[in-house]
């Protein structure tokens, strides 16, 4: 009985340092990527004539790459949630069929439906 709560101590321990670190390691790793970054658009304008129009291209190109992977992963997301709500839906259909419990299944595929039209119809497309 002791050593149930000696694990789910140790484990909890374990998890939050594992947790910490991992932020610790993210956080240096933007903090890196960024201080490369300012380095290289340094660069760019120090080398080439037009130095202050390349960096400004190479900035917006870094933003077009950036707005692109939202979109993308909002995409997969949408796709994501409509195939929980239709499974979740037929699932709930299945265990009881004197209720309309399966309605429930709608919530996510609404939620999906939403961003896949957001991603589609209401976003910036560049």
């Amino acid at each position: 009985m002791v050593w149930q709560y000696i694990f789910v101590s140790v484990l909890m321990v374990s998890i939050f340092s594992f947790l910490s670190v991992a932020s610790w390691a993210d956080a240096r790793r933007k903090e890196r990527e960024a201080y490369y970054k300012s380095e290289l658009l340094k660069k760019i304008a120090e080398t080439t004539g037009a130095g202050a129009n390349s960096a400004i291209e190479v900035l917006r190109e870094d933003e077009r790459i950036q707005a692109r992977r939202q979109r993308e992963g909002t995409r997969a997301g949408g796709l994501v949630l409509i195939g929980i709500g239709l499974g979740l839906g037929a699932l709930l259909a299945g265990i009881n069929h004197q209720e309309p419990i399966w309605l429930v299944g709608a919530i996510p595929l609404f939620i999906g439906a939403a961003l896949l039209f957001n991603v589609y119809v209401l976003s910036s497309k560049e």
